[in-house]
Protein backbone atom coordinates (compact mmCIF):
# COMPACT_ATOMS: atom_id res chain seq x y z
CA UNK A 1 0.00 0.00 0.00
CA UNK A 2 1.47 3.37 -0.98
CA UNK A 3 1.67 6.35 1.41
CA UNK A 4 -1.39 8.09 -0.01
CA UNK A 5 -3.54 4.97 0.35
CA UNK A 6 -2.23 4.35 3.85
CA UNK A 7 -3.21 7.90 4.81
CA UNK A 8 -6.68 7.42 3.37
CA UNK A 9 -7.13 4.13 5.22
CA UNK A 10 -6.13 5.72 8.51
CA UNK A 11 -8.46 8.69 7.99
CA UNK A 12 -11.44 6.46 7.11
CA UNK A 13 -10.85 4.11 10.01
CA UNK A 14 -10.37 7.03 12.38
CA UNK A 15 -13.58 8.68 11.23
CA UNK A 16 -15.53 5.52 12.07
CA UNK A 17 -13.85 5.40 15.46
CA UNK A 18 -14.50 9.07 16.19
CA UNK A 19 -18.19 8.54 15.40
CA UNK A 20 -18.39 5.63 17.80
CA UNK A 21 -16.54 7.59 20.47
CA UNK A 22 -19.00 10.44 20.17
CA UNK A 23 -21.74 7.96 21.08
CA UNK A 24 -19.95 6.91 24.27
CA UNK A 25 -21.30 8.32 27.54
CA UNK A 26 -21.50 12.09 27.65
CA UNK A 27 -20.37 14.54 30.26
CA UNK A 28 -17.13 14.55 32.20
CA UNK A 29 -15.55 12.32 34.75
CA UNK A 30 -15.19 8.54 34.54
CA UNK A 31 -17.15 6.67 31.92
CA UNK A 32 -18.60 3.15 32.22
CA UNK A 33 -16.05 0.39 32.69
CA UNK A 34 -13.66 2.57 34.69
CA UNK A 35 -12.53 4.68 31.75
CA UNK A 36 -11.80 8.39 31.84
CA UNK A 37 -13.18 10.66 29.13
CA UNK A 38 -11.19 13.69 27.95
CA UNK A 39 -11.98 16.25 25.27
CA UNK A 40 -9.50 17.15 22.52
CA UNK A 41 -10.00 20.41 20.60
CA UNK A 42 -8.41 21.08 17.21
CA UNK A 43 -8.99 23.28 14.15
CA UNK A 44 -11.54 22.16 11.56
CA UNK A 45 -9.49 22.89 8.41
CA UNK A 46 -6.68 21.28 6.42
CA UNK A 47 -5.25 18.06 7.83
CA UNK A 48 -6.09 18.89 11.45
CA UNK A 49 -9.18 16.69 11.71
CA UNK A 50 -7.77 13.65 9.83
CA UNK A 51 -4.68 13.82 12.03
CA UNK A 52 -6.74 14.13 15.20
CA UNK A 53 -9.00 11.23 14.25
CA UNK A 54 -6.07 8.99 13.38
CA UNK A 55 -4.25 9.94 16.58
CA UNK A 56 -7.36 9.19 18.67
CA UNK A 57 -7.67 5.79 17.04
CA UNK A 58 -4.07 4.84 17.75
CA UNK A 59 -4.09 6.29 21.27
CA UNK A 60 -7.37 4.58 22.15
CA UNK A 61 -5.97 1.23 21.02
CA UNK A 62 -2.90 1.66 23.23
CA UNK A 63 -4.85 3.20 26.14
CA UNK A 64 -8.25 1.46 26.41
CA UNK A 65 -8.91 3.12 29.77
CA UNK A 66 -9.18 6.57 28.14
CA UNK A 67 -11.98 7.80 25.86
CA UNK A 68 -11.11 10.85 23.74
CA UNK A 69 -13.95 13.00 22.46
CA UNK A 70 -13.00 15.18 19.49
CA UNK A 71 -14.09 18.82 19.34
CA UNK A 72 -13.34 21.27 16.50
CA UNK A 73 -13.39 25.01 15.95
CA UNK A 74 -12.35 27.33 13.11
CA UNK A 75 -8.79 28.42 12.60
CA UNK A 76 -7.55 31.93 11.92
CA UNK A 77 -8.70 35.01 13.81
CA UNK A 78 -12.06 33.47 14.74
CA UNK A 79 -10.40 30.43 16.26
CA UNK A 80 -7.87 32.62 18.05
CA UNK A 81 -10.66 34.61 19.69
CA UNK A 82 -12.53 31.43 20.62
CA UNK A 83 -9.43 29.98 22.27
CA UNK A 84 -8.94 33.11 24.38
CA UNK A 85 -12.60 33.16 25.33
CA UNK A 86 -12.66 29.50 26.36
CA UNK A 87 -9.56 29.94 28.49
CA UNK A 88 -10.88 33.08 30.17
CA UNK A 89 -14.29 31.49 30.90
CA UNK A 90 -12.67 28.20 32.03
CA UNK A 91 -14.49 26.23 29.33
CA UNK A 92 -11.48 24.97 27.40
CA UNK A 93 -11.25 21.30 26.40
CA UNK A 94 -8.88 19.09 28.39
CA UNK A 95 -6.29 19.11 25.57
CA UNK A 96 -6.14 21.55 22.65
CA UNK A 97 -3.97 22.58 19.73
CA UNK A 98 -2.86 26.17 19.19
CA UNK A 99 -0.05 28.27 17.77
CA UNK A 100 3.44 28.35 19.18
CA UNK A 101 5.48 31.53 19.50
CA UNK A 102 4.25 35.04 20.17
CA UNK A 103 0.55 34.14 19.82
CA UNK A 104 1.01 31.60 22.60
CA UNK A 105 2.50 34.27 24.86
CA UNK A 106 -0.70 36.29 24.42
CA UNK A 107 -2.57 33.47 26.21
CA UNK A 108 -0.65 34.22 29.42
CA UNK A 109 0.49 30.57 29.63
CA UNK A 110 1.90 30.80 33.17
CA UNK A 111 -1.65 31.34 34.42
CA UNK A 112 -3.75 29.43 31.87
CA UNK A 113 -1.75 26.29 30.98
CA UNK A 114 -0.29 23.25 32.72
CA UNK A 115 3.55 23.24 32.68
CA UNK A 116 4.97 20.15 30.98
CA UNK A 117 8.68 20.65 31.58
CA UNK A 118 8.94 17.38 33.50
CA UNK A 119 7.45 15.21 30.74
CA UNK A 120 9.60 12.46 29.14
CA UNK A 121 9.47 13.88 25.59
CA UNK A 122 10.84 17.34 26.45
CA UNK A 123 14.49 16.29 26.09
CA UNK A 124 13.83 15.27 22.48
CA UNK A 125 12.68 18.73 21.36
CA UNK A 126 14.79 21.01 19.20
CA UNK A 127 16.07 24.07 21.03
CA UNK A 128 14.25 26.39 18.63
CA UNK A 129 10.89 24.73 19.22
CA UNK A 130 11.32 24.54 22.99
CA UNK A 131 11.97 28.28 22.92
CA UNK A 132 8.63 29.09 21.26
CA UNK A 133 6.47 27.04 23.67
CA UNK A 134 8.15 28.27 26.84
CA UNK A 135 8.27 31.19 29.24
CA UNK A 136 10.98 31.76 31.88
CA UNK A 137 8.74 29.75 34.20
CA UNK A 138 8.28 26.59 32.17
CA UNK A 139 7.55 24.73 28.94
CA UNK A 140 3.89 24.25 27.97
CA UNK A 141 3.53 22.55 24.57
CA UNK A 142 4.42 19.49 22.52
CA UNK A 143 4.76 19.75 18.71
CA UNK A 144 2.04 18.71 16.28
CA UNK A 145 3.28 18.04 12.77
CA UNK A 146 6.48 19.20 11.10
CA UNK A 147 8.28 22.46 10.68
CA UNK A 148 8.52 24.32 7.37
CA UNK A 149 11.05 26.84 6.20
CA UNK A 150 11.00 30.01 4.14
CA UNK A 151 13.84 29.59 1.68
CA UNK A 152 14.71 29.23 -2.01
CA UNK A 153 13.18 26.18 -3.64
CA UNK A 154 15.19 25.38 -6.75
CA UNK A 155 15.21 23.04 -9.74
CA UNK A 156 17.96 20.57 -8.95
CA UNK A 157 17.95 19.10 -12.47
CA UNK A 158 18.67 22.52 -13.97
CA UNK A 159 21.49 23.10 -11.50
CA UNK A 160 23.07 19.79 -12.51
CA UNK A 161 22.66 20.59 -16.20
CA UNK A 162 24.40 23.96 -15.82
CA UNK A 163 27.00 22.77 -13.29
CA UNK A 164 25.85 25.18 -10.59
CA UNK A 165 26.61 24.90 -6.88
CA UNK A 166 24.25 25.84 -4.06
CA UNK A 167 25.10 29.45 -3.12
CA UNK A 168 25.89 30.50 0.42
CA UNK A 169 26.16 34.27 -0.15
CA UNK A 170 24.02 36.78 -2.02
CA UNK A 171 26.77 37.45 -4.56
CA UNK A 172 27.03 33.72 -5.33
CA UNK A 173 23.26 33.55 -5.74
CA UNK A 174 23.23 36.48 -8.16
CA UNK A 175 26.10 34.90 -10.12
CA UNK A 176 24.04 31.72 -10.49
CA UNK A 177 21.12 33.79 -11.74
CA UNK A 178 23.34 35.49 -14.32
CA UNK A 179 24.54 32.10 -15.54
CA UNK A 180 20.97 30.85 -15.90
CA UNK A 181 19.94 33.99 -17.80
CA UNK A 182 22.88 33.59 -20.18
CA UNK A 183 22.85 29.82 -20.75
CA UNK A 184 19.13 29.03 -20.38
CA UNK A 185 17.36 32.11 -21.75
CA UNK A 186 13.94 30.44 -21.74
CA UNK A 187 14.17 29.87 -17.98
CA UNK A 188 13.21 32.55 -15.44
CA UNK A 189 16.10 32.77 -12.94
CA UNK A 190 13.73 33.79 -10.10
CA UNK A 191 10.00 33.05 -9.99
CA UNK A 192 7.72 35.69 -8.50
CA UNK A 193 3.91 35.37 -8.29
CA UNK A 194 2.30 38.65 -7.29
CA UNK A 195 -1.11 37.46 -8.47
CA UNK A 196 -1.10 35.98 -4.94
CA UNK A 197 0.29 38.95 -3.07
CA UNK A 198 1.28 37.02 0.05
CA UNK A 199 4.00 35.22 -1.91
CA UNK A 200 5.90 38.50 -2.38
CA UNK A 201 6.92 38.56 1.30
CA UNK A 202 9.45 35.73 1.23
CA UNK A 203 12.44 37.91 0.32
CA UNK A 204 11.88 39.73 3.63
CA UNK A 205 10.38 37.07 5.90
CA UNK A 206 12.73 34.31 4.74
CA UNK A 207 15.73 36.55 5.33
CA UNK A 208 15.06 36.88 9.04
CA UNK A 209 17.43 34.09 10.09
CA UNK A 210 20.24 36.05 8.42
CA UNK A 211 19.21 39.22 10.25
CA UNK A 212 19.26 37.40 13.57
CA UNK A 213 22.61 35.81 12.74
CA UNK A 214 24.12 39.22 12.12
CA UNK A 215 22.49 40.74 15.22
CA UNK A 216 21.41 38.10 17.78
CA UNK A 217 19.48 40.71 19.80
CA UNK A 218 17.55 42.00 16.79
CA UNK A 219 14.18 40.35 17.55
CA UNK A 220 14.15 41.44 21.18
CA UNK A 221 15.29 44.96 20.35
CA UNK A 222 12.79 45.18 17.49
CA UNK A 223 9.97 44.30 19.89
CA UNK A 224 11.25 47.01 22.24
CA UNK A 225 11.22 49.59 19.44
CA UNK A 226 15.02 49.79 19.10
CA UNK A 227 15.51 48.14 15.69
CA UNK A 228 13.95 48.91 12.31
CA UNK A 229 13.80 47.58 8.78
CA UNK A 230 15.08 50.90 7.43
CA UNK A 231 18.56 50.00 8.73
CA UNK A 232 20.82 47.04 8.07
CA UNK A 233 20.61 44.14 8.59
CA UNK A 234 16.81 44.41 8.48
CA UNK A 235 16.93 46.32 5.20
CA UNK A 236 18.69 43.48 3.34
CA UNK A 237 15.55 41.55 2.38
CA UNK A 238 13.96 44.62 0.79
CA UNK A 239 17.26 45.52 -0.88
CA UNK A 240 17.73 42.05 -2.34
CA UNK A 241 14.21 42.05 -3.76
CA UNK A 242 14.89 45.39 -5.46
CA UNK A 243 18.23 44.14 -6.83
CA UNK A 244 16.60 41.03 -8.29
CA UNK A 245 13.91 43.10 -10.03
CA UNK A 246 16.43 45.61 -11.41
CA UNK A 247 18.53 42.75 -12.78
CA UNK A 248 15.46 41.56 -14.77
CA UNK A 249 15.53 38.11 -13.19
CA UNK A 250 11.79 37.53 -12.75
CA UNK A 251 9.37 35.69 -15.03
CA UNK A 252 7.63 38.06 -17.45
CA UNK A 253 4.19 37.43 -15.99
CA UNK A 254 5.25 37.95 -12.37
CA UNK A 255 2.61 40.70 -11.74
CA UNK A 256 -0.25 38.27 -12.45
CA UNK A 257 1.21 34.77 -11.93
CA UNK A 258 -0.23 32.81 -9.02
CA UNK A 259 1.30 30.56 -6.39
CA UNK A 260 0.29 27.41 -8.28
CA UNK A 261 1.68 28.90 -11.52
CA UNK A 262 4.99 29.41 -9.75
CA UNK A 263 5.18 25.86 -8.46
CA UNK A 264 4.35 24.50 -11.92
CA UNK A 265 7.11 26.64 -13.46
CA UNK A 266 9.59 25.34 -10.91
CA UNK A 267 8.54 21.71 -11.37
CA UNK A 268 8.62 21.88 -15.17
CA UNK A 269 11.94 23.72 -15.35
CA UNK A 270 10.50 27.00 -16.62
CA UNK A 271 11.90 28.71 -13.53
CA UNK A 272 15.05 28.02 -11.55
CA UNK A 273 14.41 29.53 -8.12
CA UNK A 274 11.26 30.25 -6.12
CA UNK A 275 11.54 31.89 -2.67
CA UNK A 276 8.73 30.09 -0.89
CA UNK A 277 7.53 28.14 2.16
CA UNK A 278 8.53 24.51 1.79
CA UNK A 279 5.22 22.97 2.75
CA UNK A 280 4.30 23.87 -0.84
CA UNK A 281 6.11 20.67 -1.85
CA UNK A 282 2.78 18.95 -1.15
CA UNK A 283 1.25 20.87 -4.08
CA UNK A 284 4.06 19.71 -6.36
CA UNK A 285 3.51 16.15 -5.16
CA UNK A 286 -0.13 16.48 -6.12
CA UNK A 287 0.22 18.29 -9.46
CA UNK A 288 3.69 17.27 -10.70
CA UNK A 289 4.58 14.09 -8.80
CA UNK A 290 7.33 13.10 -11.26
CA UNK A 291 9.18 16.35 -10.49
CA UNK A 292 9.39 16.00 -6.70
CA UNK A 293 12.87 14.46 -6.77
CA UNK A 294 14.10 17.39 -8.90
CA UNK A 295 13.23 20.01 -6.28
CA UNK A 296 15.81 21.12 -3.72
CA UNK A 297 16.00 23.98 -1.24
CA UNK A 298 18.62 26.31 0.20
CA UNK A 299 18.52 29.24 2.62
CA UNK A 300 18.03 32.72 1.21
CA UNK A 301 21.67 33.78 1.16
CA UNK A 302 22.97 36.60 3.34
CA UNK A 303 25.44 39.17 2.07
CA UNK A 304 28.05 37.48 4.28
CA UNK A 305 28.03 33.69 3.93
CA UNK A 306 28.92 33.42 7.63
CA UNK A 307 25.44 34.77 8.46
CA UNK A 308 23.46 32.55 6.09
CA UNK A 309 20.88 30.52 8.02
CA UNK A 310 17.43 29.16 7.30
CA UNK A 311 14.23 30.67 8.69
CA UNK A 312 11.92 28.13 10.32
CA UNK A 313 8.17 28.32 10.77
CA UNK A 314 7.56 26.18 13.84
CA UNK A 315 4.61 23.78 13.99
CA UNK A 316 1.57 24.29 16.17
CA UNK A 317 1.55 22.60 19.55
CA UNK A 318 -0.73 20.66 21.86
CA UNK A 319 -1.46 22.08 25.31
CA UNK A 320 -3.34 21.28 28.53
CA UNK A 321 -5.30 24.12 30.16
CA UNK A 322 -4.94 24.64 33.88
CA UNK A 323 -8.69 24.00 34.22
CA UNK A 324 -8.37 20.31 33.29
CA UNK A 325 -9.78 18.42 36.25
CA UNK A 326 -7.40 16.41 38.43
CA UNK A 327 -9.00 13.06 37.57
CA UNK A 328 -8.41 13.81 33.84
CA UNK A 329 -4.94 15.36 34.05
CA UNK A 330 -2.95 12.12 33.97
CA UNK A 331 -4.89 10.92 30.92
CA UNK A 332 -4.43 14.29 29.20
CA UNK A 333 -0.67 14.12 29.78
CA UNK A 334 -0.58 10.59 28.37
CA UNK A 335 -2.39 11.83 25.25
CA UNK A 336 0.12 14.67 24.80
CA UNK A 337 3.01 12.26 25.29
CA UNK A 338 1.54 9.90 22.71
CA UNK A 339 1.84 12.53 19.95
CA UNK A 340 5.63 12.28 20.19
CA UNK A 341 5.95 8.57 20.94
CA UNK A 342 7.03 6.12 18.21
CA UNK A 343 3.38 5.21 17.64
CA UNK A 344 2.30 8.84 17.47
CA UNK A 345 5.16 9.73 15.15
CA UNK A 346 4.08 6.91 12.82
CA UNK A 347 0.55 8.33 12.69
CA UNK A 348 1.84 11.82 11.88
CA UNK A 349 4.09 10.45 9.13
CA UNK A 350 1.16 8.56 7.59
CA UNK A 351 -1.33 11.43 7.62
CA UNK A 352 0.85 14.47 6.93
CA UNK A 353 2.95 15.50 3.94
CA UNK A 354 6.07 16.94 5.63
CA UNK A 355 7.07 20.49 4.75
CA UNK A 356 10.23 20.20 6.83
CA UNK A 357 11.80 18.10 9.56
CA UNK A 358 10.02 17.16 12.73
CA UNK A 359 11.17 19.30 15.66
CA UNK A 360 11.64 16.32 17.95
CA UNK A 361 14.27 13.64 17.60
CA UNK A 362 11.60 11.12 18.58
CA UNK A 363 10.05 11.45 15.10
CA UNK A 364 12.30 10.46 12.17
CA UNK A 365 11.50 11.63 8.66
CA UNK A 366 9.17 9.19 6.89
CA UNK A 367 10.82 6.88 4.39
CA UNK A 368 8.83 8.38 1.52
CA UNK A 369 9.60 12.00 2.45
CA UNK A 370 10.56 14.16 -0.55
CA UNK A 371 14.31 14.86 -0.98
CA UNK A 372 13.75 18.50 -0.06
CA UNK A 373 13.44 17.38 3.58
CA UNK A 374 17.03 16.09 3.59
CA UNK A 375 18.23 19.49 2.33
CA UNK A 376 16.46 21.25 5.20
CA UNK A 377 17.72 18.72 7.74
CA UNK A 378 21.32 19.74 7.00
CA UNK A 379 20.59 23.22 8.36
CA UNK A 380 18.94 21.73 11.44
CA UNK A 381 21.91 19.42 12.03
CA UNK A 382 24.40 22.28 11.75
CA UNK A 383 22.39 24.60 13.97
CA UNK A 384 21.95 27.18 11.17
CA UNK A 385 18.27 27.79 11.93
CA UNK A 386 16.21 30.55 13.53
CA UNK A 387 12.46 30.70 14.17
CA UNK A 388 10.63 33.17 11.92
CA UNK A 389 10.21 36.60 13.49
CA UNK A 390 6.50 36.01 14.14
CA UNK A 391 7.48 33.33 16.67
CA UNK A 392 9.78 35.71 18.55
CA UNK A 393 7.84 38.97 18.37
CA UNK A 394 4.13 39.86 18.38
CA UNK A 395 4.70 42.59 15.79
CA UNK A 396 3.92 42.01 12.12
CA UNK A 397 2.42 44.87 10.17
CA UNK A 398 -0.63 43.99 8.06
CA UNK A 399 0.58 45.74 4.89
CA UNK A 400 3.85 43.92 4.28
CA UNK A 401 2.61 41.98 1.26
CA UNK A 402 1.45 45.16 -0.48
CA UNK A 403 4.76 46.86 0.24
CA UNK A 404 6.84 43.95 -1.05
CA UNK A 405 4.74 43.77 -4.23
CA UNK A 406 5.61 47.43 -4.83
CA UNK A 407 9.31 46.91 -4.11
CA UNK A 408 9.43 43.77 -6.23
CA UNK A 409 7.69 45.58 -9.09
CA UNK A 410 10.05 48.56 -9.15
CA UNK A 411 7.31 50.91 -7.96
CA UNK A 412 8.88 51.60 -4.57
CA UNK A 413 12.55 51.58 -3.62
CA UNK A 414 13.82 49.20 -0.96
CA UNK A 415 14.56 52.12 1.37
CA UNK A 416 11.10 53.62 0.95
CA UNK A 417 9.40 50.23 1.29
CA UNK A 418 11.28 49.47 4.50
CA UNK A 419 10.36 52.89 5.89
CA UNK A 420 6.71 52.29 5.00
CA UNK A 421 6.79 48.96 6.77
CA UNK A 422 8.40 50.50 9.85
CA UNK A 423 5.46 52.92 10.00
CA UNK A 424 3.03 50.02 9.52
CA UNK A 425 4.72 48.18 12.37
CA UNK A 426 4.74 51.25 14.62
CA UNK A 427 0.97 51.57 14.37
CA UNK A 428 0.46 47.92 15.20
CA UNK A 429 2.88 48.02 18.15
CA UNK A 430 0.99 51.00 19.57
CA UNK A 431 -2.31 49.15 19.18
CA UNK A 432 -0.78 46.26 21.14
CA UNK A 433 0.31 48.67 23.85
CA UNK A 434 3.97 47.69 23.65
CA UNK A 435 6.50 49.79 25.52
CA UNK A 436 9.04 51.77 23.52
CA UNK A 437 6.71 52.67 20.63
Amino acid sequence: MNARNRRAAIAVGATVLATSLAACGGGGGAADGGTVEIEFLTQDGGTSVPLAEAMIEAFQTANPDVVVKLQTQPGGTEGDNLTKTKLSTQEMSDVFTYNSGSLLQALNPDQTLVPLSDQPWVGDLSEDFAQVVSTPNGLYGAPVGTSRVGAVMYNRALYEELGLEVPTSWSEFMANNETIAAEAPDVAPIIQTYGDTWTSQLFVLGDFANVQSADPQWAAEYTAGNRSYAEEPGLAGFRHQQEAFEADLFNEDFPSATFENGLRMLAEGEGAHYPMLTDSISTIQQNNPDAVDDIGVFALPADDAANTAITVWQPNAIYIPSTTEDEKLEAAKRFVTFFNSPEGCAVQSEVLVPGGPFVTSACPAPEDAPPIIADIQEYFDSGATTPALEFLSPIKGPNLENITVAVGSGITSAADGAAQYDEDVRKQAQQLGLEGW
